[in-house]
């Protein structure tokens, strides 16, 4: 907010001429190296960063075509004229500034579908996984369908479904959570955007009102404008509005205090203790229990080994959340 820095925009001739802040990242170059679990996020966040980027530009042009308007009022040497086009240039600034505000959030809005995008990575590697061992299962039954490679290929994928189970589970979780979470941001930013910019508007619309623009004969001298304390007041009116301002929307409900470690469902008691380790085992046992029941073999026991799924909760949590 720059109003109550300056009831001018003429004492900041020059300006910032810096440039937009730019994205671009070697992961740019990496779109067609994504596993195809994400590649369409990856390329709705790169989408996003266009977005952002024009949001900053647009801001970034709008003050600078409100510093042409107060240097172009200031050029007519007409006193109320020079006044009123200088403050109003002031609004129509603070009104792009939030331009730039928006594209910040839009931008933190895009941090949260990074969290989907990197945990989609983080499964694709069990779902190829598990696909693998199935491929080979048939390809051994097809060609060696006594193979002893067979019981140790059945107890391999006990685990890898087990795996997936649990890395599906914590997909879903964190695709809802972090989906509501990222286009909550979005769209209460939208509303403070315009909110704030009609408020700034309809002080603007006052200023204008200020303008005596009756028509004059030639030779007829306008009345000595009289209202710089008033349009000063009206600057005053649209700082204390800004600086006032709150949020009325609603927030959206969320059911995020149920999730435990690991973007999981928060565990029972009796499984309160378990690491996830230890969860992706069990889950595997039940699983050797089923084929048993179903098979009347032994062939789906699983060793007391396993590996822990993919997105762990180190993996699934810490991920850097690369542009």
């Amino acid at each position: 907010m720059n109003i109550g820095r300056s009831h001018s925009v003429r004492s900041k001739k020059g300006g910032d001429s810096s440039a937009p802040k730019h994205r671009f990242a070697l992961s740019s170059l990496r779109g067609v190296q994504q596993p195809e679990l994400s590649k369409k996020l990856y390329k709705l966040i790169k989408s996003e960063n266009h977005v952002v980027s024009a949001y900053e530009t647009a801001g970034k042009e709008s003050q600078g075509v409100a510093s042409q308007l107060s240097d172009w009022g200031e050029a007519t040497e007409d006193e109320s004229l020079s006044d009123i086009s200088d403050k109003l240039a002031v609004l129509l600034s603070e009104i792009a500034e939030q331009e730039d505000v928006f594209a910040q959030n839009l931008e933190e809005s895009r941090g949260v579908l990074k969290q989907i995008r990197n945990t989609e990575s983080s499964v694709q590697p069990t779902r190829n996984h598990k696909a693998k061992v199935l491929d080979e299962i048939a390809k051994i039954k097809a060609k060696e369908p006594e193979s002893t490679k067979l019981v140790t290929l059945e107890q391999e994928l006990v685990r890898a479904e087990a795996q997936s189970l649990v890395a599906e589970a914590q997909l879903t979780n964190v695709t809802r959570q972090k989906f509501k979470e990222a286009y909550d941001l979005r769209t209460a930013a939208i509303i403070e955007r315009a909110e704030k910019q009609i408020l700034l508007a309809k002080h603007a619309r006052d200023l204008l009102g200020l303008l005596d623009d009756a028509p004059i004969v030639p030779g007829e001298e306008r009345a000595a404008y009289a209202d710089e304390s008033a349009a000063r007041e009206i600057l005053n009116d649209a700082e204390h509005s800004l600086r006032s301002w709150s949020a009325t929307h609603d927030p959206i409900h969320s059911s995020t205090s149920k999730v435990g470690a690991n973007a999981m469902a928060a565990p029972a008691s009796a499984t309160s203790g378990q690491s996830e380790e230890q969860r992706v085992e069990a889950i595997a046992q039940q699983h050797a229990q089923q084929e048993v029941g179903h098979t009347g073999s032994s062939s789906g026991v699983v060793e007391t080994e396993t590996q822990p799924p993919h997105p762990t909760g180190e993996a699934t949590g810490n991920l850097a959340l690369a542009s």
